[in-house]
């Protein structure tokens, strides 16, 4: 899909996108969604002229499923202008979501930068 040029087509394409997520992108969001690690994430969501997976605003965490096309081309630009909006991006392949789910890797990152998952949740 190509990168959307203004954001009404980048909000449609996101919209589109969380109707028809990938098998390992229903698996992400099954470990994601509801607050489980403690934070909230959102998916599909805009980035300027890009759209990320998943994203979590407080810690500022993007997180990228990435099937085998993403092997194929260079992510550098995308990548540096998430992180130069105050996003951390983690990545993950299919085949890693597949074996060992997302959850427990999010959750010890979140825990290292962010501190503990309150208690009483």
């Amino acid at each position: 899909m190509p990168r959307p040029r203004t954001s009404s087509d980048a909000d449609y394409f996101a919209r589109e996108m969380r109707r028809n997520m990938t098998i390992s992108e229903r698996t992400a969001w099954n470990e994601l969604k509801g607050k489980k690690l403690g934070v909230k994430f959102r998916r599909q969501v805009v980035v300027g002229p890009y759209i990320v997976d998943f994203a979590c605003f407080d810690p500022r965490l993007a997180i990228e499923i990435d099937d085998p096309s993403h092997e194929y081309r260079d992510e550098t630009v995308r990548t540096r202008y998430i992180e130069s909006q105050g996003f951390v991006m983690l990545r993950f392949t299919n085949e890693f979501v597949a074996k060992h789910g997302v959850g427990e890797s999010i959750a010890n990152w979140i825990e290292q930068h962010h501190g503990p998952k309150p208690s009483w949740r």
